[in-house]
């Protein structure tokens, strides 16, 4: 059978994008009843679902080290598309029932002649809410989410971990589905899978919303102490070299400029003038209390930070907490004011 590529497209209409009003007016726009749902969430902070793809293995071998992985070694069953619960003495006779060594295209020959790495035979999934999100819940939403998704087509296993803070389900789908058609995943299905999973974990009960980082005015996600000290002891040498600039230019002007903050600056304040638009349109269709909010959320939006100087404010931070009291007070020049737009 040709090998063809299927993606698995969601029927909910696509998300409010506030960003686009920046290039162009909302002045006379009406937002229907899910959008002024999903402003509300978003403007009073509900919470983010997450939903990311963290690889997938290429060999036999490297599923059955995920499963057992997603399993604790064994410590807790994992649940099938069929809603068995299996032990780790059972995973092999899954991966056989799989098929996965028959899978097309798995030893491709590379250009030079070579047995390839493959394709993927399955994909490795994390649905995840923050805490203090009660595990069942998520543990509910994320068994509709895989079988509206996957059921019909594509087998699955899933696991529920609760060890870290925030509760979150890994799921293994088999990459190819039983009609021979492989399951592609691009980052528009991502979005709106984070929204499908947003709306099961609302019928859960629970507030949970999916927008962009850059609507809610977000870079990246910043790291913890621990993590920053992690990098910090790795052998990065371009880390090394980051680190190094900016201490010496801390030490030089107790400050960090970032040309590249000006760019974000404007992008910022496009950021605010949708919102604000959005507050005007929101006006003019009577909704004054979510205006309200939507203008505060927009006058409230975190600082503006480069790579470089969220680096910087994270360096600051360690040293602080490594010497209270004795580290120098001194911050990103981006800290200082927050640009803003009406």
């Amino acid at each position: 059978m040709t090998k063809r590529m299927v993606r698995l497209p969601s029927d909910n209409p696509p998300f409010l994008d506030l960003v686009g009003h920046s290039k162009g007016s909302a002045v006379g726009k009406r937002f229907n009843i899910g959008q002024l749902a999903q402003i509300h969430r978003t403007v009073n902070r509900a919470p983010e679902v997450m939903v990311k793809v963290t690889g997938g293995g290429r060999r036999v071998r490297a599923v059955a080290e995920h499963l057992s992985y997603i399993s604790h070694h064994g410590e807790i069953e994992i649940e099938t598309d069929q809603g068995q619960r299996i032990s780790k003495t059972e995973h092999r006779d899954l991966l056989k029932d799989w098929h996965l060594d028959l899978t097309t295209g798995q030893y491709r020959p590379r250009a030079d002649g070579r047995t390839g790495s493959g394709i993927k035979l399955v994909h490795n999934i994390v649905l995840s809410m923050p805490a203090p999100t009660p595990p069942d819940k998520v543990l509910a939403a994320a068994r509709n989410f895989a079988r509206e998704k996957f059921a019909l087509n594509h087998s699955y296993v899933m696991a529920l971990h609760i060890h870290q803070r925030h509760p979150h389900v890994h799921l293994v789908v088999k990459a190819e589905g039983r009609d021979g058609r492989r399951l592609h995943i691009d980052k528009a299905m991502l979005r709106e899978w984070r929204q499908e999973f947003a709306r099961m974990m609302r019928e859960q009960g629970i507030a949970a919303n999916a927008t962009p980082r850059v609507v809610r005015g977000q870079g990246k996600r910043a790291e913890r102490d621990g993590a920053y000290r992690t990098r910090r002891r790795g052998s990065s040498k371009v880390l090394n070299q980051k680190l190094k600039s900016i201490v010496s230019e801390l030490a030089t002007t107790r400050t960090i400029r970032d040309p590249a903050h000006t760019k974000l600056a404007e992008t910022r304040k496009g950021l605010v003038s949708a919102w604000m638009d959005a507050a005007d349109a929101l006006q003019a269709q009577g909704e004054l209390t979510l205006a309200h909010s939507v203008r505060r959320f927009a006058n409230s939006l975190p600082p503006v930070r480069t790579d470089r100087e969220r680096l910087a404010a994270q360096l600051i931070a360690h040293l602080k907490s490594q010497r209270p009291g004795h580290a120098r007070e001194v911050q990103p020049a981006g800290d200082r004011t927050q640009e803003r737009s009406r």
